[in-house]
């Protein structure tokens, strides 16, 4: 059980680069995390991006970067606290998402 842990996998030697960090807040709750972290000054290598159905929630958020969920579907209502809604919504804008997070 003991086998040696380099063996098992394999490391470039990007030791000295920074850890690209990508934090995704969706919803209410996860827009007010984005929105701590940013007052709380949390900086560097982290970027923030926010997804919402609730378009005024939206521009209020702190992020650099926001996402509409669902603006067909809701029409940046939101999703009035029905999961089904948000998984709809996410569903409609899963390709802008996938943009965002290309190279995370």
């Amino acid at each position: 059980m003991n086998q040696d842990f380099s063996s098992k996998f394999s490391f470039d030697d990007a030791a000295n680069e920074e850890a690209k960090i990508c934090v995704v807040g969706v919803g209410g709750g996860g827009g007010n995390a984005i929105n701590n972290m940013v007052e709380k000054g949390i900086h560097g290598s982290v970027e923030f991006i926010a997804v919402n159905t609730d378009s005024q929630a939206l521009n209020e958020n702190r992020a650099p970067q926001k996402i509409q969920a669902g603006q067909n579907l809701t029409s940046g209502l939101g999703a009035g606290a029905r999961p089904n809604v948000g998984a709809e919504a996410i569903e409609e804008s899963s390709h802008e998402i996938e943009q965002a997070l290309d190279g995370y």
